[in-house]
């Protein structure tokens, strides 16, 4: 068989073996359904309107007019219910049917009947109303025509601005997925490295095929279950925000979806390898922890920090960690979508990942190749690299 032939047929052994796994599984499921959460939160938290029902004694179609306007200030709906008399007004709100009554609106004299203290909003609802009510009527009586107000029109100095703030929350959200996804598919990669290591399955593989082709196989089989794993969560992420009228800016979103899929590869690639080098210097899986605690800390200290460019994409940190090969993946597609990142920019940090995917790859199959037979324990670098050369 083909060296390609022997990279496909391990790609397809490690795609079909951890489709079926139970974590990958559950995983899928969890992230799936805190995208679909945190859009339903966003269209409830963003459709939810104070509202207060009104009532008034004696007021008449100008004084519920005056209080819809007034509740509309202050951002509250307001309903305005008529009652009959002064008694039914304090019975309404006795009963919790109105938070506030407005008696006598259109007298001289009006007073506004509330259970207590904490019932302020709408009481101050209807002393808003009052006091146009007064202004009102007064000019009314100097002989002052009054006309209804102008709509107003807005102008709208940075029309991108709500398409960039939406487009750093989409990049946001979009690493955290990438952040759990490069420690999943990390882990995927070191644990059936360990694996085949234990049970002594590597030298059955190792008597058919290189050890090269053995660890492209492994990054490229994972590499496309994660990439299609993200880019259904992405599909179902733009495709339910835009049904659902939780962003109103495509145009700002897909972009930034793409660039995070386009950084998982290169992030996925680097890590993958390095997940795979590190796991091949030991034979148990009690072991792995310590060998991978490193690169996973590399991973903790990129995520935080895009945290902090999400509030400040301009600072000096944002800026320099953005083309650090390992912290890049996760701090500029933040930078991208908040408009901080230049062509120029974004094309050296890609330019200095690949280079860093070379390096690790070339020095690491040295370490994946010597180490990879050695079952006696935790191996060293320099000794991979020795069993290597020999």
């Amino acid at each position: 068989m083909s060296a390609f032939g022997q990279v496909r047929l391990v790609a397809g052994r490690e795609m079909s073996t951890r489709v079926k796994d139970k974590g990958f599984i559950v995983s899928s499921v969890v992230i799936v359904l805190l995208v679909l959460g945190l859009m339903v939160f966003q269209l409830v938290s963003g459709s939810s309107t104070q509202t207060t029902t009104v009532g008034t004694v004696a007021g008449g179609a100008q004084v519920e007019q005056a209080l819809v306007r007034s509740g509309e200030q202050v951002g509250t709906e307001v309903t305005v219910v008529e009652l009959a008399d002064e008694d039914a007004a304090r019975q309404a709100v006795e009963d919790g049917d109105v938070e506030a009554v407005l008696v006598d609106g259109a007298g001289d004299a009006p007073r506004v009947v509330v259970e207590s203290s904490a019932d302020e909003a709408a009481a101050a609802i209807a002393e808003t109303a009052v006091g146009a009510l007064s202004v009102a009527r007064q000019l009314g009586e100097q002989g002052v025509d009054l006309v209804a107000a102008p709509a107003i029109s807005y102008s709208v100095l940075d029309p991108d601005d709500d398409g960039d703030t939406t487009a750093v929350l989409v990049a946001l959200l979009g690493v955290v997925v990438l952040y759990g996804l490069l420690i999943l598919f990390g882990q995927f990669v070191a644990q059936g490295v360990v694996e085949e290591k234990s049970s002594r399955v590597v030298e059955i593989l190792l008597s058919t095929m290189k050890p090269w082709q053995l660890l492209t196989g492994k990054i490229i089989g994972l590499g496309l279950l994660g990439l299609a794993q993200l880019v259904t969560i992405a599909v179902i992420g733009v495709v339910g925000s835009l049904a659902l009228d939780v962003v109103s800016v495509p145009s700002a979103v897909v972009p930034t979806v793409v660039s995070v899929v386009a950084w998982f590869v290169l992030g996925y690639t680097f890590y993958a390898a390095v997940f795979a080098v590190a796991a091949s210097l030991v034979s148990r899986q009690e072991d792995l922890g310590s060998v991978l605690t490193p690169t996973t800390l590399l991973l903790v200290v990129g995520f935080i920090v895009s945290l902090q460019a999400a509030q400040d994409p301009g600072s000096t940190l944002a800026t320099v960690t953005s083309f650090v090969p390992g912290l890049s993946p996760l701090v500029m597609p933040v930078r991208m979508a908040a408009g901080e990142a230049a062509v120029w920019e974004v094309a050296v940090a890609v330019l200095l990942m690949l280079v860093a995917i070379a390096v690790v790859v070339r020095i690491g199959g040295r370490v994946y190749s010597g180490a990879l037979l050695r079952t006696g324990g935790k191996t060293k670098l320099r000794e991979a690299l020795a069993a290597d050369r020999g």
